[in-house]
């Protein structure tokens, strides 16, 4: 018995194309899975960054630094001016509520 060939050579079976397209399948839904997971992963690690608050706080205290320190070497006047006038403010406040304390 041959096998009938044409000139591309011979044709693969319905049931070895069924296997590959099912292999095929199943590679495309493990990659798709793999993505989804390390999608899944990275919003986890994204919420629990956002809802971490000491973190939270502790990065927005060290940009109010930077801040202030860039604002005292632009400006120090303006800067000593403002420190002068909060602490100040302070003394006044602990000076009233001792004050109203004591009587």
């Amino acid at each position: 018995m041959t096998v009938v060939t044409d000139a591309t050579g011979p044709s693969p079976s319905k049931r070895d194309s069924a296997t590959r397209e099912r292999n095929l399948t199943r590679v495309q839904a493990r990659i798709a899975s793999q993505q989804a997971r390390a999608d899944f992963a990275e919003t986890l690690n994204a919420l629990e960054d956002k809802l971490n608050v000491p973190k939270q706080v502790g990065r927005r205290a060290a940009r109010a630094k930077v801040k202030l320190r860039r604002f005292a070497d632009e400006q120090p006047a303006v800067a000593f001016a403002a420190a002068v006038g909060l602490v100040a403010a302070v003394g006044a406040t602990v000076w009233l509520v001792v004050r109203a304390n004591l009587d």
